[in-house]
């Protein structure tokens, strides 16, 4: 007697005429279609043909699309995976100015400003007469709130005494405005001594770092000013970001200039 036995896997496994294999789909739509959960044991293998094996790829390697049509491939990513809850550097803005400033208003006895706020307008007089180095404006958006600006400035500071061998001194203050606002400000002071061989000159280098957190997102104008706040003689040459223009080739806009950066980092999260 001849036995006939019918053996079937209901909901695991489909097949039709196209040799197209479903795993959790009766109708699957490529040569192997799989609903659900995948568990990969071991290398997975791609690029290989009815003679050749595929290829694993190397440790630390990436699978990569190639578009329709085309066998994926390993590549090698020359940045590092951020995890989720990092900081990412998202860009940095350069800028230079040789242009300077050497028109800073001299404050009179009624309106020196020894002390500013985070906060103040950069056009409100009453907190002092800043001046802008034009070059060194950066515009940018923010589009996490979550984040971290980092402000690097550094520029050169001039002064020449009217008199060789009478020491001069000037106090000044240079800040960083976002949007119009202070957000950074550092007061330094700059003096001449009385060495005649140097003519009364007398420059170093002034810097200016700050981190500022979490800026609201939006569009953010970031500018760089600077004030005299007093000085010891009127008629003292003084420039920041140049020479002075008495400085009679001892020192020039390009050894002085003005730097800026600005770097955005923001939190990394991941969208499902």
């Amino acid at each position: 007697m001849k036995k006939t036995i019918y053996c079937s896997v209901i909901g695991l496994l489909s097949f039709n005429l196209n040799a197209q294999v479903g795993i959790g789909t009766p109708k699957p739509k490529s040569s192997l279609d799989v609903n659900g959960k995948t568990t990969l044991r071991k290398e997975l293998r791609v690029g290989g043909t009815s003679t050749q094996v595929g290829s694993a790829g190397l440790n630390g390697q990436v699978l990569v699309s190639q578009g329709e049509g085309l066998p994926p491939v390993w590549k090698t990513l020359n940045v590092s995976f951020i995890e989720e809850g990092q900081y990412k550097l998202i860009n940095s803005y350069l800028s230079s100015d040789q242009v300077g400033i050497t028109n800073l208003p001299d404050a009179t006895s009624t309106d020196i400003v020894y002390k500013n706020s985070v906060g103040d307008n950069i056009t409100d007089v009453s907190k002092g007469k800043w001046v802008k180095i034009t070059n060194l404006e950066t515009n940018f958006t923010i589009k996490n709130g979550k984040n971290r600006l980092t402000y690097q400035f550094q520029t050169g500071v001039e002064i020449k005494a009217p008199t060789t061998a009478t020491p001069e001194s000037v106090r000044f203050t240079c800040g960083v405005f976002r949007n119009g606002l202070l957000v950074a400000v550092r007061p330094d002071r700059i003096a001449s001594n009385n060495n005649s061989g140097k003519l009364g000159l007398l420059d170093y280098i002034f810097t200016l770092n700050y981190t500022e957190q979490n800026v609201p997102v939006g569009p953010q104008k970031v500018e760089i000013a600077c004030r005299k706040i007093d000085a010891s003689n009127t008629n003292a040459q003084f420039a920041i970001g140049r020479n002075v223009d008495g400085s009679n080739g001892a020192s020039s806009a390009f050894t002085l200039e003005s730097d800026m950066k600005v770097d955005v980092i923001e939190f990394v999260t991941y969208k499902n």
